[in-house]
């Protein structure tokens, strides 16, 4: 095989695997719309693309997230230029928190922030989540926490962020609300699930005026090793994280006519 065949046969791939990613992410945002996990035209998902670029996709800035389709995602690189011809508005402080983190983590494939009113709840108590539920017991040890410094529009808060996550998955931007990254779409999302209903149930038990009835870190530790390995797995070794649970979701999606593949 020739030079030029191999160099189109790479290009092939990478427009293929863009498209997937595309229609992944576009589902990712109906998702979270229906799950209310959403700020109005604000917040932001993003996916990286194949290929040797950083480039990465995120929501077109005005629309709401019901109305995101594969092909009005629009294509950034890690400076914030649009590198898709479209000319599409962005948001500045999701480029700043995203590609800080797309540009450190070569397994942050997708990244999923939000504002949910539980989340930012405990984003701003001081003792940030508890563990002493059945979902934060899940996330024991996984969580990491960013200090609030405003808006996110200056960059030079990127090496910040990025020092704050660490190797961590999950993170909590104090003052802020929630941030979850995974190496797919269904990950990404799953991650998000745990820590928006760990976040839920924390804010639920204390309007009872009481604190939560603590677990041994004997228990928590065990919790946190039967969820990553298996729960989230589907109790399948050759699943991947949160996939059954995100299939499930994009079939719902189809079965109702959804025009996110678009």
């Amino acid at each position: 095989m020739n030079q030029h065949v191999k160099s189109a046969t790479g290009m092939k791939q990478e427009v293929v695997g863009e498209r997937h990613e595309r229609e992944q992410l576009a589902a990712f945002y109906r998702i979270c719309a229906r799950f209310g996990w959403t700020e109005i035209i604000y917040n932001h998902i993003t996916a990286r693309v194949p290929g040797p670029e950083r480039h990465f996709l995120i929501n077109q800035f005005g629309l709401m997230y019901h109305e995101v389709t594969a092909s009005n995602l629009v294509k950034i690189d890690i400076d914030g230029n649009v590198v898709d011809g479209s000319g599409a508005k962005v948001n500045a402080p999701g480029f700043t928190i995203h590609s800080a983190i797309h540009m450190a983590r070569e397994d942050a494939h997708y990244i999923v922030h939000t504002h949910t009113t539980e989340g930012v709840t405990v984003a701003c108590s001081e003792g940030g989540l508890s563990p002493h539920n059945f979902y934060g017991a899940q996330l024991s040890g996984l969580v990491a926490y960013h200090d609030f410094e405003g808006i996110s529009v200056d960059l030079s808060e990127r090496e910040r962020l990025v020092r704050s996550l660490g190797d961590k998955n999950y993170m909590i931007l104090r003052h802020h609300g929630l941030l979850a990254c995974g190496e797919t779409a269904a990950a990404a999302f799953f991650r998000m699930y745990q820590l928006q209903r760990a976040c839920e149930v924390q804010v639920h038990t204390l309007q009872m005026g009481k604190e939560l009835r603590p677990l041994s870190q004997a228990v928590l530790d065990r919790t946190v090793q039967q969820t990553q390995s298996a729960v989230a797995k589907g109790f399948d070794a050759k699943s991947t994280f949160g996939q059954d649970t995100y299939q499930a979701l994009i079939r719902q999606l189809d079965a109702e006519g959804s025009t996110f593949r678009q």
